[in-house]
């Protein structure tokens, strides 16, 4: 698991939070920090958010007019955020911000939330639209090379996006595994995670490991899950979600058969993790 990314949609009054799951994939908002009079207080306070968070890269929603042009608005956010800087020996980044707002209205008005309580969450989901921006574009720079441009012009395989998800799982052995993450869903009140083996030398196959995320944030982990019933329904789930994702080819070439034994959670019962 990576360092998370937190993001601040920062206005005069209020100032919207939101960080990344563990693979650095998705947004959660969080809440929404009030500001007092004093920008060097806020400062030193959102520092402290993000060194809580277990972040190693700040994002910073940047205001800018319709056509891109910087306004008195943008000069005020470049202030406050050179301010933060001071305060922290994290990165701090710019993301252009434009329509977050009106995401995040659209979003409230949608699931009916009264005008009157839209201030309590309007900044932070404002703040996870910053960071999916910011998550989409770092993921696109880290897998476009020169080299990879030209190996997607010539091949469909999706190899480098396999690349870019690939990560190393430990298993209680101390034995190391490199696996691709596929994906990561949020179900029942829970996080689950989902990986396919990158060994090299294994034949290929379609198995799939399910791990569930717990403990705080900047110290989850990755666990089995021990009841097989409660792991179909996180599989079909994941298969679900896949679907709406028009990858419905790829789900149904998951395998859904699980072994008897392991007792891990694992998919692929010839590597225990």
């Amino acid at each position: 698991m990576e360092k998370r990314i937190i993001a601040f949609d920062i206005g005069d009054k209020r100032i919207g939070v939101a960080a990344s799951d563990p693979f650095n994939t998705y947004a959660l908002p969080g809440e929404t920090y009030w500001r007092t009079k004093s920008a060097e207080e806020d400062a030193k306070a959102l520092a402290r958010i993000a060194a809580e968070k277990g972040a190693g890269t700040i994002v910073c929603g940047l205001p800018l007019n319709a056509d891109g042009t910087e306004s008195l608005q943008t000069e005020k956010t470049r202030r406050f955020a050179a301010l933060l800087a001071a305060h922290t020996e994290l990165p701090v980044v710019f993301e252009d911000e434009r329509c977050s707002t009106a995401e995040a209205e659209g979003v409230l008005i949608a699931g009916g939330v009264r005008r009157e309580k839209r201030k309590q969450s309007i900044d932070s989901i404002a703040a996870s639209y910053i960071l999916e921006g910011y998550l989409h574009k770092i993921k696109k720079e880290n897998t476009m090379s020169e080299e990879k441009k030209l190996h997607e012009a010539e091949c469909d395989c999706g190899c480098e996006e396999e690349e870019s998800n690939l990560v190393e799982l430990i298993d209680d052995e101390g034995k190391t595994h490199k696996c691709y993450h596929i994906g990561t869903i949020e179900y029942k009140d829970g996080w689950y995670a989902f990986f396919q083996t990158a060994e090299e030398g294994e034949e290929e196959n379609d198995d799939v490991t399910i791990l569930q995320i717990v403990g705080d944030e900047g110290n989850e982990e990755l666990v089995p899950v021990e009841d097989e019933k409660f792991l179909d329904e996180v599989f079909e789930e994941f298969c679900r979600v896949m679907e709406e994702d028009d990858d419905a080819d790829e789900a149904a070439s998951l395998d859904t058969d699980y072994e008897q034994g392991c007792g891990c959670g694992c998919k692929n019962h010839d590597h225990k993790k």
